[in-house]
């Protein structure tokens, strides 16, 4: 049986203040999900933080590329060291975010150590890259580029660290809960970029849809694939205390009913939790709501 390792990534570098002179809560996730006893229901074993640098935007202008870029690249690498050897060890990680330019470390660890997939739920598309974006724009915050940076799109001191691009193959990776009229389908379906949206996962079933992901995510030549779950791709009825929390997303049974086949595949190397922000859910009940998820799926029997 593997060991389940709970690792702290408390880092919020990937995203844009929400207010002048603030900070994005995401960071506080780890410690709203420890209070609610994460350790000792999941059966896990304590594997510490792994401390960002800090947040600070410094003299960071519109068209600059991603800001806090050397940040994340120094914390890519501190979270990759962490995780390979946990990975080499048989270790399951369970790493517990902050926002979702955390999976860059993740990504790395794998990318060192062989060819394997993700799969990716998310509300979103995540798919914002100088190739399709007007530098001037909206480029700035890695949290929303996640897709197209662990393919190698993007800066390379965030996608081609020790020249390792792409981390992760267009093909290897598969999009579960995008909602239905996101704007990178288009895109994403002439990349060949599996996707699969909420809509879909509804009319087949969350079961269906996760064994073909299955099919897909444990066939050779891949030595196994990675879960990187996004709280937002929940349905703002159930978790709204996300920065993006836009209609239209799953239930929570339905995550539950597509996490649960990926968990259970021994080719499953990890799971990351990201975007859930305490600062937005002053009663906690997001934060009940994914321990309660996760137990179902991740604890020890």
């Amino acid at each position: 049986m593997r060991r389940t390792v709970l690792i702290d990534a408390p880092s919020n570098l990937g995203l844009r203040p929400p207010a002048p002179g603030t900070v994005p809560g995401c960071y506080k996730l780890a410690g709203a999900l420890r209070e609610q006893g994460l350790l000792r229901r999941l059966g896990a074993l304590e594997g510490g933080v792994v401390v960002p640098p800090r947040y600070d935007l410094g003299d960071w202008r519109e068209g600059d590329g991603d800001f806090n870029a050397a940040a994340i690249a120094d914390y890519t690498r501190s979270l990759a060291k962490r995780l390979e050897g946990h990975v080499l060890g048989g270790d399951f990680p369970v790493l517990l975010g902050g926002d979702c330019s955390i999976l860059l470390g993740t990504v790395l660890a794998l990318r060192r150590l062989g060819r394997y997939g993700v799969a990716y739920l998310d509300g979103h598309g995540d798919f914002r890259h100088p190739g399709n974006t007007d530098l001037a724009g909206p480029l700035g915050a890695a949290a929303g580029e996640g897709v197209a940076q662990i393919t190698g799109r993007g800066q390379a001191d965030l996608t081609d660290i020790d020249g390792l691009r792409p981390y992760v193959r267009d093909e290897d990776v598969s999009l579960l809960g995008i909602r239905d009229a996101d704007e990178d389908r288009p895109e994403l379906t002439t990349r060949g970029i599996r996707h699969t949206p909420v809509g879909e996962i509804r009319r087949r079933g969350p079961d269906a849809v996760a064994r073909e992901t299955l099919a897909h995510l444990q066939s050779p030549p891949l030595d196994g694939f990675w879960i990187h779950l996004d709280a937002d791709v929940l349905d703002p009825s159930v978790m709204p205390a996300v920065d993006s929390p836009d209609p239209d997303g799953l239930l929570t049974g339905e995550l539950r009913d597509l996490l649960g086949p990926l968990a259970a595949s021994p080719r499953c190397v990890g799971i990351d939790v990201t975007i859930y922000d305490p600062d937005r859910d002053p009663e906690g009940t997001g934060a009940a709501l994914l321990a309660d998820l996760l137990e179902s799926v991740f604890a020890q029997p």
